[in-house]
């Protein structure tokens, strides 16, 4: 009997594992809202979050804002890898305190929930002198949910940062929208990349727990199939 109960807690284990969901969150560029569309899927999938490296901001880290935001008490939320005092690229933050980001410490943080990734900028941004963040995404092997803002030369920005991620053949989940609403772009973005917007944030004046709440009960059923 207790050999059949350990069986059946292994394979349960196993089947959590495979259904787990690990979504990296990144954007094309600085700004664009990456922290408040992770706390979004946080809250949506009562996932657990992990934002690998912190440049600056350090007495309040993404983390700590994501925290704030998210009103469930299952995620988990794990401590980053490098934290760096300074609002920069994070290789020039960490040369600034002679420090070399070394690829090898990033380990994806051991977890039985889903997990929501928050990139440090863009794609393109450096860790040293060899290494990118997309090579961190790269390394992990999680599909992408790119968060793209309506600005002049947001669709440059967009298109680029979807072909540096086919180029690489990792997986793009969806796009997500935020702010201010512009369909001209946005349209051409989907119907170019054929990637679909899986989210729209509008632009709000508050954003706190409730704006969090809304927006996960919106896609909550959607964010669960994909």
């Amino acid at each position: 009997m207790l050999k059949i109960i350990t069986l059946y807690n292994i394979v349960l284990k196993f089947k959590q594992f495979l259904f787990m969901k690990k979504y990296f969150i990144t954007g094309i560029s600085t700004g664009v809202g990456k922290t408040i569309v992770s706390a979004i899927f946080v809250e949506a999938l009562k996932a657990d979050y992990w934002k690998p490296l912190q440049a600056g901001n350090l007495e309040c880290k993404d983390t700590d804002v994501v925290k704030s935001l998210v009103s469930n008490n299952i995620s988990k939320f794990h401590a980053e890898t490098y934290k760096f005092k300074t609002p920069a690229s994070p290789h020039y933050a960490a040369e600034l305190e002679n420090i070399v980001i070394d690829p090898d410490n990033f380990k994806i943080p051991e977890t039985s929930n889903h997990l929501i990734i928050e990139s440090a900028g863009g794609l393109m941004v450096p860790l040293n002198k060899n290494f990118l963040m997309i090579d961190l995404i790269k390394k992990f092997e999680t599909e992408v949910i790119l968060v793209s803002q309506n600005y002049i030369g947001s669709i440059n920005h967009t298109l680029l940062s979807v072909e540096a991620l086919k180029n690489r053949s990792i997986p793009i989940k969806g796009i997500v929208f935020n702010g201010e609403r512009n369909e001209s772009s946005e349209n051409y973005i989907l119907e170019y990349t054929g990637i679909p917007c899986v989210l729209r944030v509008e632009q709000e004046k508050n954003i706190n727990k409730n704006t969090i709440l809304k927006y996960s009960n919106l896609i909550a059923t959607l964010i669960r199939q994909i």
